[in-house]
């Protein structure tokens, strides 16, 4: 049986626009949400999913990853992988994310922002100081020295540092995945630093409020930044 994934086809039609585990994962989801394989459901082994797509243990290992992810299906260590839904939780974070444009990826950035900001001045301790206080300062070096692309980044560390600090998990990854996204818009919407330089005694206001332990002076300076794009 060959099952390398440079040879992988299936009984129907080759697999060639995605990768191959993405492929695999498209092909048993439409088989899920076509009620071939039910609610409850387990489904076929891995040697028998090997077999069925021509690939191998690791695309079929992946497959199920990202099945698992979208909702479709769970894994019960040593006994198998049954269907969870056929509708699934529908597209993923990320790669809906992708496809958003600046304005409303700017908005849910502004809306994290501000609560992740309330919740560090609650919940910080001196370590998460000590790492805004240096991300931020490389903000300001950045900016100052026109260094565009290592400003933005500076400038979403700062702000995950922040995150980091409200203690809120969900919360922090949230706002991570968020500005990932938006750095490359901030690529292409600056043309230079010289809005970084103009809010930076914003940031370090919000960076006080935050030492101060004064939730509400953090809301008003977070909201501040976020009105006022970066």
């Amino acid at each position: 049986m060959q099952t390398s994934d440079d040879m992988m086809t299936t009984n129907n039609s080759p697999l060639k626009r995605l990768s191959l585990a993405e492929e695999v994962a498209d092909r048993l989801q439409e088989l899920i949400t076509s009620g071939k394989y039910a609610v409850g459901q387990q489904l076929p082994t891995e040697p028998e999913l090997m077999l069925q797509f021509s690939v191998g243990r690791s695309s079929i290992r992946e497959a199920v990853k990202i099945l698992a992810h979208r909702g479709l299906v769970r894994v019960q260590q040593g006994l198998g992988t049954f269907v969870l839904s056929q509708s699934g939780t529908g597209e993923a974070l990320s790669q809906r994310l992708q496809r958003a444009d600046f304005k409303d990826l700017n908005e849910v950035r502004f809306l994290l922002e501000v609560k992740i900001a309330e919740k560090a001045a609650m919940h910080r301790n001196n370590k998460d100081i000590e790492k805004m206080k240096s991300f931020l300062k490389k903000r300001f070096e950045y900016a100052s020295g026109n260094q565009l692309e290592l400003c933005i980044q500076a400038d979403i560390c700062f702000h995950n540092a922040i995150a980091e600090a409200g203690k809120n998990e969900i919360m922090r990854d949230l706002y991570r995945i968020v500005a990932e996204h938006l750095k490359k818009s901030f690529l292409l919407r600056y043309a230079n630093t010289d809005s970084f330089t103009d809010t930076q005694h914003y940031h370090d206001a919000l960076l006080q409020s935050i030492i101060d332990k004064d939730p509400k002076k953090a809301l008003i300076w977070a909201t501040k930044i976020s009105n006022h794009g970066k």
